[in-house]
């Protein structure tokens, strides 16, 4: 696996990026061998936050942000985080692979025969129709708000288009334009 280390409000020393190195090789066994992993490191006043995003062959990513007090925690979390990720994502594999061979490209890159993890399953216990009515981004974020949730899916009136708004970790709101 490459590393590609990025510091903001923070000078990332080749001594850190080795003892990063160090913890992230833990868990590169479970990735495929040519991916690449881009830890950001940001110094937020007394607050330290590690952003570790890997890209895997097939177009994916896997994604694991944490904010404490001290880099070095705020890694062995990622990295456990990361490793749950993967395992997850390795087990999603092996079940599709077992009831359709068009996932067995996919499977071949990145799970090995040897991986026994067990997976939580996944149940949809509810489902909900609804009218998806045209209002502009702002106005979706308003309605969402009034109702408590995190994200709001609305017919954008400018495109006609179905798009998402939701709440950010951070309090600002993000929109998904899904492009069909």
């Amino acid at each position: 696996m490459r590393y590609v280390f990025i510091g903001k409000n923070f000078e990332v020393t080749e001594n850190f990026s080795s003892k990063i190195k160090a913890k992230l090789d833990r868990i590169s066994k479970l990735f495929p061998e040519d991916s690449e992993a881009n830890v950001v490191l940001t110094e937020i006043k007394l607050s330290k936050k590690v952003d570790v995003t890997v890209g895997l062959p097939n177009k994916r990513i896997i994604k694991a942000e944490v904010i404490k007090g001290d880099f070095m925690e705020a890694v062995d979390e990622v990295v456990d985080i990361l490793e749950r990720q993967m395992i997850k994502y390795k087990n999603k594999l092996h079940d599709r692979a077992k009831r359709a061979t068009s996932f067995a490209e996919e499977l071949r890159g990145i799970a090995s025969d040897e991986d026994n993890y067990t997976e939580d399953k996944i149940e949809i216990v509810k489902s909900k129709k609804f009218f998806v009515k045209p209002m502009d981004a702002e106005e979706a974020c308003m309605e969402m708000d009034m109702m408590g949730h995190n994200f709001f899916i609305f017919r954008n009136a400018e495109t006609d288009e179905v798009n998402i708004v939701y709440k950010r970790k951070d309090g600002a709101y993000g929109l998904i334009e899904p492009e069909i």
